[in-house]
């Protein structure tokens, strides 16, 4: 199954995601919950005003872990006020960003955070950083990160670069949910995903000719289909 319309929402059991949107260049937002747990997931520019609206301040404030994928604008845009709002609104329990090595945007946010509020924050913000595949648990979630494929141009437009990258795949109660994030077709994402019940795939490239920085809709199709369910997001508008 696809659907492109934003929000996507998903549920099995008591375990659910909802994608407020995944636009290249500009967002993503997800947030993944279990009724009383919260994870956010690559929480890109307008990820605030979506939460607000979703589930209000008190369980923002219970958000425990967020999830980032990698350093890109539009998956991390959201972090900065995200993390201020929690400090304005007092949040106490700590909170968890995990991220693949070499992100140095998350690291960058943080550092320039603390600079800023390390003398009036009333939470603590634990980095986990992320050098391989072990396996994390967070409360009652088992989550396996993988490395994936992508790449940016670099300033002349021609020649790119790879950067630090992983999906999730996130099991609770024997539900999997496997995220890709943004991604060339690799064998990694081809073995999460294969008979997860949900896999979220992005088809960022906007024609039919394969790269090395996004995949098709062909490509994004033939991994969605050995899931239960897929949705294809960060299709180009």
């Amino acid at each position: 199954m696809t659907i492109h319309k934003y929000p996507i929402e998903w549920s099995k059991g008591n375990f659910s995601i909802k994608i407020f949107c995944s636009i290249p260049n500009i967002a993503t937002g997800i947030l993944i919950s279990t009724g009383k747990t919260f994870f956010v997931v690559d929480p890109g520019d307008g990820i605030l005003r979506d939460l607000n609206k979703e589930i209000g301040t008190e369980k923002i404030l219970a958000i425990s872990d967020l999830f980032i994928t990698h350093g890109h604008h539009d998956h991390v845009g959201g972090v900065w006020s995200l993390l201020t709002y929690m400090r304005v609104m007092h949040k106490k329990s700590p909170l968890k960003i995990h991220y693949p090595e070499g992100c140095v945007e998350i690291e960058s946010i943080y550092n320039a955070f603390l600079k800023v509020y390390s003398n009036t924050l009333p939470y603590k913000i634990n980095l986990e950083k992320i050098s391989g595949t072990k396996k994390l648990s967070a409360k009652k979630i088992i989550i396996n990160p993988f490395p994936v494929i992508h790449k940016e141009y670099l300033h002349d437009r021609i020649n790119t670069r790879q950067v630090p990258a992983l999906g999730y795949k996130f099991n609770y109660e024997g539900i999997k949910i496997c995220y890709g994030g943004d991604t060339a077709y690799c064998d990694t994402l081809v073995k999460m995903a294969k008979n997860s019940d949900l896999a979220i795939i992005e088809a960022g490239h906007d024609d039919d000719t394969p790269d090395d920085m996004h995949m098709t809709m062909s490509e994004a199709k033939s991994i969605g289909k050995s899931a239960k369910n897929y949705f294809l997001v960060h299709v180009p508008e």
